[in-house]
Formats: C-alpha cells, sequence, structure tokens
C-alpha cells in the first residue's frame, strides 16, 4: 500500500503542475520555468502582419521595425498584428487544452504569456474578440476569444470590451485544414459589424493567427 501523505503534502506545497513536462512548476501558474523558456518567441517578424521574417544578427532588435515583401506590395487593412509567440508544439498542446478541453483555468497562462512577450503597450479604445457562431459557442462552452479578452483585462490592460460590436452571420468550415485562398473565401461574410467605430483604436482579439484572413 502506498502512503499518499507525502503526495498530499508536496500537492499542498506545490499545487500547480507544469502542463508540459508535468513536473511541478513551483509557480502560480502551470508552466515551469524551463519549459517557459523553450516557448518560441515571434520577435523577427514584420511589423505589420506579424509574418516570421529572418532574424538579423548584427542587429535583432531592429527586426522588429521590418515589413515584409507582401506588406510592402498589399498592405492589410489592419494596421497591426501582435503576435508575441510562434505556434509551436508547447504552445498548440496549451491551446488545446483551452480551446477544446474546456480547460479554462490556462486561461489566466495564456494572458501571463502574451503581457510577458507583448507587453501592454498603447492601450487601445476597444478590446473586440472574434465572434463564435452561437451553435459552436454552445459547443465549446465558451468564446475563448473573449474569456482571454476579460483575463487581459485583469492584466493591466484598461480598455472596455465589446462583445456585441461584432457578430458572426453564418457558421463557417474550421479554418485550420484550409490554404490561404480557401480561408478568406471560408469568411467571405462570416462577420457583420452592429455600430460605429470611427476614429477609434480597435483591437480584435483572437487565438490564433495564420493567414490574417480572419483579421481582414
Amino acid at each position: 500500500m502506498v502512503n499518499s501523505s507525502p503526495i498530499r503534502a508536496l500537492k499542498a506545497l506545490f499545487p500547480q503542475e507544469c502542463l508540459l513536462c508535468r513536473l511541478p512548476s513551483y509557480r502560480d501558474i502551470p508552466l515551469c520555468r524551463a519549459c517557459e523558456d523553450e516557448l518560441p518567441a515571434n520577435s523577427a517578424c514584420c511589423g505589420r502582419c506579424a509574418l516570421p521574417l529572418p532574424p538579423l544578427p548584427d542587429a535583432p532588435d531592429a527586426a522588429r521595425g521590418r515589413v515584409c515583401g507582401n506588406c510592402q506590395v498589399s498592405p492589410p487593412s489592419f494596421n497591426r498584428a501582435s503576435v508575441p509567440w510562434l505556434y509551436s508544439d508547447q504552445l498548440a498542446h496549451i491551446l488545446h487544452r483551452w480551446k477544446y478541453g474546456r480547460d479554462w483555468r490556462l486561461t489566466a497562462l495564456l494572458a501571463y504569456l502574451w503581457c510577458r512577450e507583448a507587453g501592454i503597450g498603447a492601450t487601445p479604445d476597444l478590446l473586440v474578440p472574434v465572434p463564435l457562431h452561437w451553435w459552436k459557442r454552445w459547443r465549446r462552452g465558451a468564446n475563448q476569444a473573449e474569456l482571454l479578452c476579460r483575463q487581459l483585462q485583469r492584466s493591466g490592460i484598461d480598455a472596455p470590451l465589446s462583445t456585441r460590436l461584432v457578430a458572426r452571420r453564418r457558421p463557417t468550415q474550421s479554418q485550420s485544414k484550409l490554404d490561404a485562398g480557401q480561408r478568406r473565401a471560408n469568411l467571405a461574410g462570416a462577420f457583420t459589424v452592429r455600430g460605429r467605430c470611427d476614429n477609434l483604436t480597435v483591437a480584435v482579439v483572437d487565438d490564433v493567427l495564420t493567414t490574417g484572413a480572419t483579421a481582414e
């Protein structure tokens, strides 16, 4: 028979377990410092669309201000995309648990990772989560973008949240298995704006940016 008292005592002292390596995180978030240090930051990227770019060995900080060729030829409709992390296997695991496993406690972890790498920056006039169709929201149990917005507010982004400014007009196919052209076609006419946002700096919040089709 195994004595469970020491195990309970350890869990009481170190209640958080790292989601990636399964060892105690020794922190108030489910991610140990070693695993956090292995997450790849999107530090060398386009200053407009956040597309990863080759780093500049002699001046790594200068890479943040570069603009990719696509944005120079055909700039996107949005002023800037802020994507602090690359979509690695580790981050994919965390996001999958969060979105599809309804592990909503990971919202605080993702907000922490956002603020750690991207910082608070200039406060927008409005936070707008990308809306889900009601059927998908019912299946998932929540809109993960809205949860992230609320956690970012708690983390210091002092901007009002609007969940009604943008609405999903129709259900769409999952974007994950579509190419860039199919993603744009899939989302054509999927959203509608239900209020005025003239002269406002609006931060549209989503969990993953791939081709920028949703942002457009």
